[in-house]
């Protein structure tokens, strides 16, 4: 990489290029995982008590989770939860961005990507109350839907985690559509037609020509929508019920409403293991590097 930089923009401005991306790695990726991973290995102990007989390395937090038959129903329902809206996430997007990379003119495509965009000008939290908004009991949409005589009574959208993944598929759609359509982009129109005019159904040049060129793009989405759907906090703290807590409500309360900084830390770390071990498991059914990825 160094070599490339070298060549392009010369050696003084290549070396710090280089160096400002060491240090954001360093001060704000690597140091702050080694902090968290120390809070994590130590009790929780009184100020005068640091540095004592008890501030000893241990794992007595991460036995705490294992221990709890709550917070570890709540650790795996969060897990197959982000795996679930990744999937419904990437159901909605391919279409659209095949749509936008293959079948709309450019007028049409800079029009859809705009009314995409749009939205996300608003800040997070809005835009997630405005789910609240319109999944209520008495919302638009179950006016909606009983002006249409499809429903006899309001239904509680907002009753279990059915909100939880409308407004998380919503909130990170663009980190799916944009990998995928940049992928889907710079494959040559010409064998989707090869395809096609061989007798190929859509179904199968699709299987056969585009998802196999889109992988890189596919995996990439598959990741970032899963790291930030595992992560959230604002939409499952904004359109969950009582009985669908998130695992990061759990970890939020630890750090600011239990004051116990290093339980957080290992409940944290845990989350972070696993989105990690998802990252590597999508990367080999993919079948795609870190290179690929960073496309």
């Amino acid at each position: 990489m160094f070599s490339q930089l070298k060549q392009r923009f010369g050696s003084p401005l290549s070396v710090a290029i280089v160096a400002l991306i060491a240090v954001w790695l360093i001060g704000l990726v690597i140091l702050p995982q080694l902090i968290m991973v120390n809070y994590s290995l130590k009790p929780n102990l009184l100020p005068g008590e640091i540095g004592g007989v008890q501030d000893q390395y241990t794992l007595s937090n991460y036995a705490t989770l294992f221990n709890n038959t709550i917070h570890l129903s709540i650790f795996f329902k969060t897990i197959w939860s982000s795996v679930l809206v990744t999937f419904l996430t990437l159901v909605v997007s391919y279409p659209l961005a095949f749509y936008l990379a293959k079948v709309a003119t450019p007028r049409q495509a800079a029009l859809c990507l705009l009314l995409l965009i749009i939205p996300f000008w608003i800040n997070e939290i809005l835009r997630t109350f405005s789910w609240y908004i319109i999944l209520a009991y008495k919302g638009p949409l179950n006016a909606l839907l009983l002006e249409l005589g499809l429903i006899n009574r309001p239904v509680r959208f907002l009753s279990g985690d059915g909100g939880v993944l409308i407004g998380m598929v919503y909130a990170y759609i663009l980190f799916m559509i944009f990998p995928i359509y940049n992928a889907i982009e710079s494959l040559d129109s010409n064998q989707i037609k090869a395809a096609r005019n061989l007798g190929a159904s859509w179904l199968r040049t699709h299987y056969r020509v585009v998802i196999p060129h889109a992988k890189p793009g596919i995996a990439t989405g598959c990741i970032m929508t899963f790291m930030l759907a595992a992560g959230s906090y604002a939409v499952p703290a904004l359109l969950g019920s009582p009985g669908s807590r998130w695992f990061t409500q759990i970890i939020y309360n630890w750090f600011f409403e239990g004051g116990d900084w290093n339980q957080g830390a290992a409940y944290a770390f845990l989350l972070l293991i696993i989105c990690i071990g998802f990252i590597a498991l999508v990367m080999k059914v993919f079948k795609v590097g870190l290179g690929d990825i960073a496309r």
